[in-house]
């Protein structure tokens, strides 16, 4: 299967947009114009069930839709495609909304590019000290786009919003200079959006090195979702699995980090086969996703797809709360209703489906998981702990807030029994600056 991929300029050429209103094509040029729009043939042909057009899920995945703008942005942008702006006013407008949007939520900008030399590695993030992010800057594209995606300030075309880096050699000097550190993730965009030849260039090096601290080499990926014809057709196929042979082969432990957000994702020869593919390469595959109003806010759903991942040999990783940029007004659901999803699913799979994690906010303190509403001396409280902490010391320690049936998100909370600060505050704002208030930040 050849890939063809779909971008505002050429959407109205797939012949299932014949089915759809006006209005809903304008509201995906309006939308499309400030949050990223792309897809492709495989998921347009295989993943959306147009006959249920615009209420299937996969095609709020990756279509955008009116509503996943504010009102009054909806109207601001509309306002100018529709009447005819150029494509600089059509820049200005949408780059003042997305401004407006949080673009780099958690101190990604801030507080998690890491340094060298006293230099900025501006394609590295390195929030926890076991794992590195590695930008590869080939790799700041998808074959399609989510429209939840939290990293979509990487392909609007801001480059100052970029996280990208071609430096290999740096990346070595990092790690191995950085004891600490046992995992290097590959993110973007999509690192397996670049041919093989160029993720040699990065991933080589760090086997060659033998670096005996570096444990773990993971990928980040929705490739197996969106474009499975990766792992088996395309020119290249081979040769990546043949990389993946030679990172079990050096030692090291390649975690295959997937994104699935719906079953159907999981559906179908294609994928099967991708997915045994790498797995016999020695790769272990992880899966991840966001709880998502209108995609997969349900425990059928979640217990569906967790049932048919371990099914293909997959190992159920995280389930992630959306996160406080781009559409999350869209996309966000309580944290109340996340855990209870999560609770029924979690109850109705058998142990080996048990290994996901969540609903977990990846937030500025780092990943705070909701473990579930108790009563204590009589006051009903939300119970929280973190999975991974900026101090690791705060990992697996629990905590406490103030029951909200409205709370969204991390900073929706607050202490109990009389605290005015969580245990982490004032160690998390040294963290960042001294004399800044963590809440600046979010």
């Amino acid at each position: 299967m050849k890939y063809n991929s779909y971008l505002l300029s050429n959407f109205r050429n797939i012949p299932q947009i014949k089915k759809l209103n006006q209005q809903y094509i304008d509201d995906i040029e309006i939308v499309g114009s400030v949050l990223p729009f792309k897809t492709n043939n495989y998921v347009v042909d295989n993943l959306i069930n147009w006959s249920n057009v615009p209420d299937d899920p996969m095609f709020k995945l990756t279509f955008p839709q009116r509503d996943m703008l504010l009102p009054h942005h909806y109207e601001q942008m509309k306002s100018v495609v529709l009447n005819g702006g150029d494509k600089q006013k059509i820049k200005k407008a949408a780059n003042e909304i997305r401004m407006q949007l949080n673009p780099h939520p958690a101190g990604q900008l801030e507080y998690n590019v890491p340094m060298i030399d006293g230099e900025k590695l501006y394609g590295m993030q390195h929030k926890y000290r076991e794992t590195v992010l590695f930008f590869p800057s080939q790799g700041q594209t998808c074959h399609a786009y989510c429209t939840f995606c939290f990293r979509w300030p990487q392909f609007v075309g801001m480059e100052d919003l970029k996280f990208a880096s071609k430096e290999a050699k740096l990346l070595v000097k990092y790690v191995k200079d950085h004891e600490e550190v046992t995992d290097v993730l590959f993110t973007g965009g999509d690192p397996l959006i670049m041919k093989t030849k160029h993720l040699e260039t990065y991933i080589r090096p760090l086997l060659e090195s033998n670096i005996e601290n570096l444990k773990n080499i993971r990928i980040g990926s929705k490739a197996l979702a969106y474009w499975p014809y990766r792992f088996l057709t395309d020119d290249d196929a081979d040769d990546l699995l043949r990389l993946f042979e030679d990172v079990h082969k050096a030692g090291k432990h390649l975690a295959f980090m997937a994104h699935f957000n719906h079953p159907v994702e999981l559906e179908g020869y294609v994928v099967e086969k991708a997915i045994k593919r790498i797995l016999d390469t020695g790769a272990v595959i992880r899966t991840q996703s966001p709880v998502l109003k209108h995609i997969n806010d349900s425990a059928q759903i979640w217990a569906d797809m967790l049932r048919k991942q371990v099914k293909l040999g997959l190992i159920p990783y995280y389930m992630f709360v959306a996160r406080n940029t781009g559409a999350q007004h869209y996309f966000s659901i309580h944290l109340i209703d996340a855990w209870k999803i999560f609770r029924e699913a979690y109850q109705s799979v058998s142990g080996i489906c048990r290994t996901v994690r969540g609903p977990s906010m990846s937030c500025l303190p780092g990943k705070v998981q909701i473990l579930g509403v108790a009563e204590i001396k009589g006051e009903k409280v939300m119970v929280f702990r973190m999975i991974q902490g900026r101090n690791p010391d705060w990992a697996a320690r629990p905590f406490f807030a103030e029951y909200d049936e409205n709370a969204i998100w991390y900073t929706d909370l607050k202490p109990v029994f009389g605290e005015e600060k969580f245990f982490f505050t004032d160690e998390l704002n040294q963290i960042l600056k001294p004399e800044v208030n963590e809440a600046d930040f979010e």
